[in-house]
């Protein structure tokens, strides 16, 4: 067995270097990971949850090969080693440079799932059978600000350039293709996989199943404080648009309770590459 090596030195200054950086306005260079969706690449390619990030550290004999990861403690056990295994798929650690990570998220909830979600966290990756450097820990208290006697997050959202390894605040006005395809399946209760391929530089999505939504209906009919209060873990810090976005998806949900049938003809995934302008486009799904 590893261990979790801790840059002691790092712990709080990383964290607080992170929460004094301004946000900055993303567009999507690589989709935006509602709950659970790991994304892992390497560095020559062109709310209450925690986003975990790992890389093969930036030496002179390591490509770099990130992951970054939205973690909301539905299954952190079996999580945290398909983080492992898509960085090592990327860096041959063993020869050289060393295995790292980045806490960021969650914030000092008045049922403590956070600090739940970050024990469960920093255990599995002591868990495993790689030494692993705990870099930046921007999580619960560290990650947390008090307004009219209520906790809210510091960070709802990170990136990081894969080029550099530098970790910024972000927020995302594009949050890439099939947004809502994506959230649906997470929202019904979809195990964490990896949609972005660093080899082809596409983005392969499906093909998904999922049973109907249970009282779709019902919640579609409900006013906004009713969706807030019992959609969410943290209603009070929630931002702006999460009620929109659950009902949004949950209309997506209620036309297409059968997706293999209306999303997925001949059971095909659905690629996207980036064009010139930088911007996603969908390409022909493979075997067409």
């Amino acid at each position: 067995m590893g261990s979790v090596i801790v840059a002691h030195g790092l712990r709080n200054t990383e964290g607080r270097t992170l929460e004094g950086r301004r946000v900055k306005p993303r567009g999507s260079p690589l989709p935006s990971l509602p709950w659970a969706l790991p994304t892992a690449t390497a560095s020559h390619c062109s709310s209450l949850s925690l986003w975990a990030l790992g890389h093969a550290d930036f030496s002179s004999c390591s490509n770099g090969a990130t992951c970054l990861t939205h973690c909301d403690g539905s299954d952190t056990k079996a999580e945290v080693p398909l983080i492992m295994n898509a960085i090592k798929s990327f860096s041959d650690h063993t020869r050289c440079g060393r295995l790292e990570a980045h806490l960021v998220g969650g914030f000092n909830d008045d049922r403590q799932l956070s600090q739940k979600l970050t024990h469960q966290l920093l255990s599995e990756f002591d868990r495993q059978e790689d030494d692993i450097h705990l870099v930046t820990l921007c999580v619960t208290e560290l990650n947390d600000r008090e307004e009219n006697e209520s906790h809210f997050p510091v960070i709802y959202g990170i990136a990081v350039n894969v080029k550099t390894a530098e970790i910024y605040r972000a927020s995302f006005q594009d949050r890439g293709p099939e947004e809502e395809l994506r959230a649906a399946r997470a929202l019904t209760g979809g195990p964490m996989i990896s949609i972005y391929d660093a080899k082809t530089e596409q983005l392969r999505i499906g093909p998904y199943s999922w049973t109907p939504f249970p009282h779709v209906d019902f919640w579609l009919q409900q006013e906004d404080k009713q969706i807030l209060e019992n959609l969410s873990t943290s209603p009070l810090a929630e931002p702006p648009h999460f009620v929109e976005h659950i009902r949004s998806t949950l209309a997506f949900l209620k036309k297409h309770p059968s997706p293999a049938d209306t999303l997925f003809p001949g059971n095909k995934a659905l690629l996207y590459k980036k064009n010139e302008d930088g911007l996603w486009e969908k390409i022909s799904s493979p075997g067409s």
